[in-house]
């Protein structure tokens, strides 16, 4: 196992599951769950608009910095790693509301959000690798340096590995805990009926957010009609799963 390959191992991939060279290294276990969440804003790559997430996500959640990727092909990523393997609605609650929260001008077919095998798109793979039908290279890169990618987000050669690891070094893992705390926090607005002013969906006591259990916030998912369908079913299938 090379450097990369531990990196790999530390901060994306489920226990049991370990990178062999040459192969690409899968992202969920046995049970479907993952460790490597990923939010991809693409045709075209705005790097700008992501930058917000990735700042927002340190400065106002007080959270680990994500990964920053190119894609080899037509977008931005950041790959956030945690610590626990988590089932695919939960992983998927946190992208949704990051997203609605930071994105919500950003068109639907624009963004990936992606945890586990749960995206109903072809699934994106750890960088580095090699997009076949580009030839060019997802990557990651350093903060100061995503801007250089603005309008080629791809490398046309193989980043080295140690390099690459390099730049995963550094990062921490998101706690279970912490991120279901962070998805209550960024619970949607709601416009009240009688003011034009956004209200908070959650009560007026400033900390029953973060004391939102999972299964509340799942619930509340799974009845809210605003909520695409494919993350319905997805918050119906944990509900069922944690009630047996």
């Amino acid at each position: 196992m090379n450097r990369l390959h531990a990196q790999w191992q530390r901060l994306f991939l489920a226990p049991g599951l370990s990178p062999q060279d040459g192969q690409t290294p899968p992202l969920t276990d046995a049970q479907g769950r993952t460790r490597a969440l990923l939010l991809e804003l693409a045709r075209p790559a705005d790097w700008r608009a992501l930058a917000g997430v990735w700042q927002a996500v340190q400065q106002e959640l007080g959270l680990p910095a994500p990964a920053i990727a190119v894609s080899g092909s037509e977008g931005f990523q950041l790959w956030f790693a945690l610590a626990e393997p988590v089932e695919p609605a939960t992983g998927l609650a946190f992208l949704q509301a990051l997203s609605q929260r930071y994105l919500p001008d950003v068109a639907p077919r624009r963004l990936r959000l992606q945890a586990g095998a749960s995206s109903d798109t072809a699934l994106a793979t750890l960088p580095p690798q090699l997009q076949a039908q580009a030839g060019q290279w997802s990557a990651f890169v350093s903060p100061d340096l995503a801007p250089v990618f603005a309008d080629t987000p791809w490398l046309d050669v193989a980043p080295g590995a140690d390099g690459q690891a390099d730049l995963l070094a550094g990062l921490r893992c998101l706690s279970t805990e912490d991120l279901r705390e962070a998805t209550a926090r960024l619970a949607p607005l709601h416009l009240d009926s009688e003011s034009t002013e956004p209200r908070a969906a959650a009560p007026a006591d400033p900390g029953a957010a973060a004391r939102q259990t999972p299964q509340a916030f799942l619930s509340e998912v799974m009845n809210d009609a605003s909520v695409p369908l494919a993350l319905r079913i997805e918050a119906a299938k944990a509900l069922l799963a944690h009630s047996r």
